[in-house]
Parts: structure tokens; sequence; C-alpha cells
């Protein structure tokens, strides 16, 4: 018989009998389950946050020997997508000899580098700095996690009465200190106080749950943030009210959303005088909640309380001194009146630096926001990517909830901040982000790619998210772009069904761009078809298709994303796909090398009038793309066949021969041109680069 299902009304109980009963005795393996679906529901920690682990005799290689080895997440992980390639195996009684050579509060950056002398599993990750939390301590299963609820208890005011008042004798309590190898020795001792209890609260931090098995060890963490939960709610029940009642109200979500869309990139570039960064936006009534509310004014600059909430948000969020009823249509006169407030920030967070700082603390990193609070339509965050903004978004959330149930049993109380400076500019957080991989050519960077549910323009978003870049798919067929974006990894692309001949459809396209990553750096216009006939079949409805898909496409295109890209003043690139039809002259082929021409032409006069902006406008000329080219599916390739007198399968082999090279050009290759021109030419402009394997004739000079 299984287990029966735990019914938790503040919690998601995910334990699956039969997917752990696969996993056979296996420990390791269960704690890893375990782990996966603690981190799946975020109001029990949050991505990257928290740790767990599990203690196994294992066979000492040396010495052949049973030893007791402890499995935790390593350091930079994240418990919901955790593998045996994230973990350290470290031999538990080596981790705990560590006790006779600590030298006190100034030796734990020291402890650290000792954690790798205590190594089991070569094959192990880093260890973290929560690592002697769990091994000081005998149970065999622990998890360290960081629930908004038990968060809210260790942030009140009163948290160590508070602790007893929800749990009597069955949890220990430990005041707010710095991760690090005496906080283990600290909750050593509060169990070696308190022997029987089920659990630790730390004080502004976070909670220690442990069991003889993972199933127990699961349990007995949802049944304590179960009881902190439900001790919250009916406190905010009693209250009647949170955060002092509503303020203002908001927005209607149509109107919350076109907001963000104008404000979104103006934000962006403001918070990118530094660094570039990628943009979140969230409206939802968790947010709006705090936002509208009389004491978020009061408490959004306390900042939070949990390290691991402000490592990724800053130690607190700007909000705009905007009118909810604002005009956001002159950009001008909104960046002036907003400008005031991020200079003003950045002088704040300089003398947060410059009045904790120590003498070998690293230095200052980018200080404007990450979190930005607009009254009555939500909140904005901005990080170097979409992951890390869309994370630093979440912890902001838990920040929330957590000043929400700490306001309710009592006060909230943010962390000193001496004590929050100490963490954010630790040498071991330093040194943590210094061994992050070197940034890509394209990362921060947001391209936008018509055409892209398949052929060159899924080719070129391909290589572009491949360098680093945010993409936003667009295709005037929804299921092909369904297909497409599933072949990127999260938080990489997203897409939009965009007709490229209607300005409004090209103009929500752009709003989606800027939703959801904020603005946009780089526009290519893939999109297209082709149409070969001779001049007397050519009728004025091909004319007018390719006019309308090649030329004012392109035109409307480049003029919407101009105002995007002024909005934010970081210069962009405007990219067409154009083709070596623009400058040779062939037969049956009027009125597709027509606007062919012409887009290349404009791109030249764009490339000439924005260049004051910092934005480049270019050209790739691809010809002969048969293999994996949506033009060629269509009556297009039996019009070239016919006007070369070949048959349509000997086309490909036909293109490579009368190319200088012999080479068959791929979507690929086209998309390596656009990158050239994006991520590394970054001083060209008004330039066509031709992939076509060499075509004399098609030389541009």
């Amino acid at each position: 018989m299984g287990k029966p299902v735990k019914n938790f009304k503040y919690v998601d109980y995910l334990w699956d009998d039969k997917k752990a009963a696969e996993l056979g005795e296996n420990q390791v393996e269960l704690f890893l389950y375990r782990s996966n679906i603690l981190g799946a529901d975020l109001r029990i920690t949050n991505y990257g946050g928290g740790n767990t682990s599990c203690k196994t005799i294992e066979k000492d290689p040396l010495t052949n020997e049973d030893v007791e080895v402890m499995w935790i997440k390593g350091s930079g992980g994240d418990i919901g997508t955790l593998t045996k390639k994230g973990i350290a195996g470290l031999y538990t009684e080596r981790l705990r000899n560590l006790k006779d050579v600590y030298g006190g509060l100034e030796d734990e950056d020291r402890m650290v580098g000792l954690f790798n002398h205590c190594i089991y599993d070569l094959d192990s990750k880093a260890p973290s700095i929560d690592t002697p939390l769990h091994g000081l301590l005998p149970f065999k299963h622990i998890d360290h996690l960081h629930p908004d609820a038990l968060i809210a208890v260790a942030a009140a005011k009163d948290s160590e009465q508070v602790t007893q008042e929800i749990w009597g004798d069955t949890m220990g309590w430990v005041p707010w200190q710095r991760p690090g190898f005496d906080l283990g020795l600290q909750l050593e001792k509060c169990l070696n106080d308190n022997p029987g209890i089920r659990g630790i609260v730390l004080g502004s931090h976070g909670l220690f749950t442990w069991g003889d098995t993972s199933y127990e060890s699961y349990m007995n963490s949802l049944e304590v943030i179960e009881m902190a939960s439900e001790f919250i709610a009916n406190k905010i029940e009693k209250n009647g009210s949170v955060f002092g009642g509503e303020k203002l109200q908001s927005l209607p979500q149509d109107e919350r959303k076109a907001k963000a869309v104008q404000l979104m990139p103006m934000l962006r570039g403001l918070c990118s005088i530094e660094n570039r960064m990628i943009g979140h936006f969230n409206d939802s009534d968790t947010v709006l909640e705090f936002i509208n509310s009389n004491d978020m004014e009061r408490l959004a600059p306390m900042g939070t309380s949990c390290p691991d909430h402000f490592l990724r948000t800053k130690i607190q969020p700007l909000v705009l001194n905007l009118d909810v009823e604002a005009d956001l249509s002159d950009t001008d006169a909104i960046l002036e009146k907003l400008k005031p407030s991020f200079e003003n920030y950045k002088a704040a967070y300089a003398d947060y630096y410059e009045n904790h700082k120590h003498p070998n603390s690293p230095a200052m990193r980018d200080a404007s926001p990450v979190i930005i609070i607009y009254p009555g339509v939500g909140m904005f965050s901005f990080a170097k990517n979409k992951q890390t903004t869309r994370v630093a978004n979440e912890f902001y959330v838990n920040a929330i909830n957590v000043m929400r149930g700490a306001e309710a049993i009592s006060e909230y109380t943010a962390l000193p901040r001496q004590e929050a400076f100490d963490i954010e500019y630790w040498l071991l957080e330093e040194a943590k982000l210094q061994r992050q991989p070197k940034e890509k050519p394209l990362s921060r960077k947001v391209a936008f790619v018509t055409g892209a549910g398949g052929g060159i323009g899924k080719a070129i978003a391909d290589k572009l998210a491949e360098e680093g870049a945010n993409v936003v798919l667009t295709d005037i067929v929804e299921d092909r772009l369904l297909q497409a974006v599933e072949t990127f990894e999260k938080d990489t692309a997203t897409y939009a069904v965009c007709d490229v001949t209607k300005k409004d459809s090209i103009a929500k396209a752009y709003e989606k761009a800027c939703l959801d990553f904020g603005g946009v750096d780089i526009v290519v216009h893939s999109a297209g078809l082709a149409i070969s006939k001779p001049l007397e079949e050519t009728t004025e409805k091909d004319w007018d298709l390719l006019q309308d898909v090649l030329v004012k496409g392109q035109f409307e295109l480049a003029k919407q994303a101009v105002a995007i890209m002024r909005k934010q003043h970081m210069g962009g690139d405007f990219i067409s796909i154009a083709s070596k039809n623009g400058l040779v002259s062939g037969p049956n082929n009027v009125a597709y090398g027509t606007s062919k021409a012409a887009q290349q032409h404009m791109a030249r006069l764009l490339a000439a009038e924005l260049g004051g902006d910092k934005i480049r406008v270019n050209t790739v000329n691809p010809d002969g793309v048969i293999v994996g080219s949506k033009i060629w599916e269509g009556e297009w390739a039996q019009g070239r066949a016919e006007a070369y007198g070949i048959t349509v399968d000997e086309l490909p082999a036909h293109y490579a021969k009368r190319n200088l090279l012999n080479e068959i050009i791929y979507p690929e290759d086209i998309a390596k041109g656009v990158f050239a021109l994006v991520g590394i030419l970054d001083k060209s402009t008004g330039n066509i680069i031709n992939v076509d394997g060499g075509m004399a004739n098609a030389f541009v000079r």
C-alpha cells in the first residue's frame, strides 16, 4: 500500500510513491527526487535558493572500509533542477574534524577552501558555504529551505517568541548569522540544547528540517511550512487587511500592459547605462496588492531580509514617481522625469557601498536598480539575461510575501545594512561571480526575426540564440512558430504571429518583444516569398504581394524598430535578408528582383539616416539556398528550373556548380552572415555581405 496523500492547503504535496519506488533504496536518487519536488513549489524555495543533503555509507576507495558520506547540493546549484552532476560528496567525519582547526568568525573564508580536503567523490561540484550547516547535524536527510511563510516568521520583530507560539518546544531558533562554519556550530548547539526537535528556524533567513528517510524529511518540511502558513493566514484574517489597505487602484489589465509596453524600453535604457539589461514585467495580484498599498512606501526602502533575496534583487527597489494616469507617449518628457529618480537611486547605492565597505571589499558593482515599482501598473526587473531577471522578479515576490506575513504577525524587520553589505560583497560571493562563464557575444541583446517559423529565418534565430541573444520569432503561421520556439532553451525565446504587410500586426509583435524582454536591439527581416515568371505572366497581384512583404514590410519593421531603439538610447542593428537577384539581372524575375533591389537600397538609405543614433543597417544577400529554404517548397523552384532548362532535383547541384567555391549554400550559412554583422563587425553600416559561394556578377564592386 502506498502512503496516503496528504492534503495541504499552503504547499503542494508532490511525492509520487510509484516514482519513488522506482528509485528503490538508492538514497542519493531519493534525495535528488526530494530536492526536485521541493524546488518545484516557489512558496517553498525559489530558483537557486536553499540546500538539501543526505548521508550514506560508502566504501572508502583507499581503505575499503565503510565510511559515512554526505551528498549535498553544490555551489550555485538549484534544488528544483538538481542532478548528480550538481552535488558534492564529502567524508562526513573529515568535515566534522574541521572543528579542530576552526579559528572563529575571522576564519570563515579559509574554511571554505578546506572543504575540498573533505571530498569523497572526485566528480563533486564545488561545495557551497552551507556545507557545514548540514555536515554538523547528525540526520540522514536534511532540507534547508527558504519558504515565504518561514522567512516571514524569521523576519518578524519577535521571531523567537513566534516560533515558540507556533511549534512550542518542537522547533529550535537561532538568531541571524551569516552562513558559514560558525552557523553550523550554532545549529549543532541548538540541537544539543533541544534534543528531539524537528527543525530550526534561522532568524531573518530560513528553515532547517530533517528526517531519517527522504520521505520523512519531505513530510517534515511540508508540515512545518504548512503550520507557519496557517498561522499567518489566521493573523491576516483577524487583521482584516494587509499592508495598511489599498492606497490606489490598479489600471485595468489591458491598460497596465499598454503602459508597460510603452515604458519598458525607456526603463531598459536607464538601467543599461553601465551594462545592457534584459527586462521582465509582473502585474500579478500579489504584486499589485503590495505596490498599491499604504505601507509600500514604508516597507520597500527597508530592503529584503533573506540573503538569497537581496543578492538577486539588490537591497531595495526603485519606486517610480510617475502618476498612474501619466501620458507616456512623449518619450523625451518621460525620460526627463525619470532620470532624477535613477540618479538618486544610484547615488544612494554608492553611499551604501562607501559607508559599509571594508579595505578588501570588491569594487562596487553596477548601481542600477534591479526591481522597479510603478504603483497601479506593476513591477519591472532588469538583469543580464531573461532567466536572471525573471528569477529576480520571482524573488521580490517572495520578499513581498515575507513582508506581508511578518507585518501580519507583528512587524517586519530587515537585515541591518552592514550585514546585508557583508553578504552582497562577501569575497566568497565575488569568487562565485568570477567563476561564471564568460558572456557570449550577443548576451544582453534582444533579436527580432521575421519568417522565423522555418528555413533561413529559423536558422538565423538559432544562431543568434546560440551566440547569447534572446530571440523573438515571428511568422504568419502560428503552428510553425509553436514548433520552432520549442527547440529553444527556457527563457531564451518567445514568439508572435506577425504579418509584415500589416502595420498593426507588426506593432503587436514588437509589443511582445518589449513586454517579454524589455525592448529590441537586432531586427532581421527574413520573411519573404519568391515568384519567378516571365514579364507577360507576372500579374499586378504578384507585383503587389512581393512589394508588400519585402519592401513595405521592411519599411514598417524599420520604422517601428527605430522608435523603440530611440527610446532605449543604445543603438541597434537592422538586417535585411535580400538576394543576389537584387544585384544581378536574370530571366523571369522582374517582380522579385525589383523588390530585392528596393530592399537593398532602402537599407543603404536607412544606414545614412540612422548612423547618428548608432543604429547600423546592413544587408545579407543569399543565393541558391535550396536545402531547408521555405521558398523552394512552392512554385519558385519550378520557375527557376524552367528558366535554367533543368529539373527541380538538379537545382542544388546547378547552383553549387555555378559559384566560384562550388559549394551548396545552407540556411545556416546565411545565419553566419547575419551574426558577422551584428556580433563582430560592430563598426560597419550600409554594407552588403554576399553569402552565395562567390558569384562574380554579384560582386558589389
